[in-house]
């Protein structure tokens, strides 16, 4: 081969991967995931492990319809840990390789944290799975959009029930000690009217906790007849299955704010029996509308189960992004953050909308109680837990503006959305 051809061949070669490359996109996902060993492995895997199936699942779709206007679209998924120091770093990383969005997030901590960097890289970042009233409040900006719910939705949801059937009894909270436990935990006290904490005790948990005898013996000596548990993930499951354990259900209501089927799962029905939870997304109520069923069957016919609210989010919020830029007929941020504010949608389930001023997705949220463990185990792959015992349209149960803005004032964050 002569020097002439080999400089062409080469040319011709590098000419074709810069057109290829042009021709993708790449998003991030950054959540904690299974390749771990099971020991190993983030409390909060199993989360992450959803959102990243939906993901692959949306991938595949967006692409065989022609990707992104008109360029294909590349998952960057890295397991990622729900530590904010940690997630910082990576998701750095993923925007300074190309990444031009990402999405994710199991633990609040992590999903503020991701948003900063988003800030300041100027790219977006899409809240997956994290419920703090922190993320599209006192730390919103213009560079995080929430799909899923927060804290206040679920303890807005539940408190008419609560209220109804638990008025006036002694509460007692055993809190995640980070942000999304504090926000939970004050929401649900406020809510409840149990903001008095010599009379409704509480004590802090690690994120991470295996053990929980210690903070249950407290619940127990308290005297309280309901038992707050404010944990997710695998902290849930242990500290779920502990207070069955040691005999706590006789003389407690178990309530699990923030709750998933994969959490419940991993708790065991007879466990979870009478747990009473609240949710945004339920893989029953999404059979009723033509999105939400096609989802779940292609789910369950790719992974063998039905999926979880963290894998409907991971969904949505690509095909949420196709469509802004689509509609901005441009892959600027600052033109797909102008095509999603304020914008309505129908997802996986009835009619959401992105809130403008806080970047909130606004929707029906729904509070639930966990089945008879007979009920639970004669279903298809063990995963019908809930029976619905309320709705709350989004309206409703989302903070409003003058609450926003209050909020914000008091940590001295502005009134709006600052670049």
């Amino acid at each position: 081969m002569s020097k002439k051809t080999l400089f062409l061949s080469v040319l011709f070669i590098s000419i074709a991967t810069l057109v290829s490359a042009a021709d993708v996109v790449k998003i991030g996902l950054t959540a904690p995931l299974d390749i771990k060993p099971l020991e190993e492995r983030d409390p909060y895997w199993k989360q992450g492990l959803d959102q990243k199936r939906a993901a692959d699942m949306a991938l595949e779709e967006i692409n065989a319809a022609g990707g992104i206007n008109g360029k294909k679209v590349e998952l960057v998924v890295v397991d990622t840990p729900s530590k904010p120091s940690e997630s910082k770093v990576i998701l750095e990383k993923m925007y300074n390789d190309g990444a031009i969005a990402a999405l994710g997030g199991s633990a609040s901590s992590v999903a503020i944290a991701n948003g900063k960097v988003a800030k300041k890289a100027k790219k977006l970042f899409f809240g997956t799975l994290t419920y703090s009233t922190e993320t599209t409040g006192e730390e919103a900006h213009k560079y995080i959009f929430r799909e899923c719910y927060d804290s206040e939705m679920a303890a807005r949801v539940l408190a008419n029930y609560m209220n109804k059937n638990f008025k006036n009894k002694k509460y007692f909270y055993i809190t995640a000690d980070y942000s999304w436990g504090y926000t939970t935990e004050d929401s649900f006290r406020k809510q409840t009217g149990t903001t008095d904490k010599d009379a409704h005790r509480g004590v802090l948990t690690k994120l991470g906790t295996k053990d929980f005898t210690q903070p249950l013996n407290a619940a127990k000596e308290s005297g309280a007849q309901v038992l707050v548990l404010v944990q997710f993930g695998r902290d849930m499951e242990n500290s779920v299955k502990k207070a069955y354990e040691m005999g706590l259900k006789n003389s407690m209501q178990i309530i699990v704010p923030n709750l998933t089927e994969d959490m419940a799962e991993g708790g065991g029905a007879e466990a979870m029996e009478g747990v009473i939870g609240a949710t945004p997304w339920i893989y029953k109520e999404a059979m009723k509308y033509e999105k939400g069923k096609k989802f779940v069957e292609t789910f369950e016919k790719k992974y063998q189960r039905y999926p979880t609210t963290s894998a409907a989010s991971a969904y949505v919020i690509l095909w949420q992004y196709k469509e802004a830029v689509e509609r901005a007929k441009s892959f600027d941020t600052g033109a797909i953050i102008k095509a999603l504010e304020g914008h309505k949608y129908v997802g996986l389930k009835d009619e959401q909308q992105w809130r403008d001023w806080d970047h909130q997705s606004v929707q029906t949220v729904y509070a639930v109680k966990c089945k008879p463990a007979s009920d639970v185990k004669a279903s298809k792959y063990g995963l019908d837990f809930y029976e619905v015992i309320a709705t709350m349209n989004g309206g409703e149960a989302a903070i409003n503006k003058d609450e926003w803005v209050a909020a914000r004032a008091k940590v001295g964050a502005p009134a709006s959305l600052e670049d």
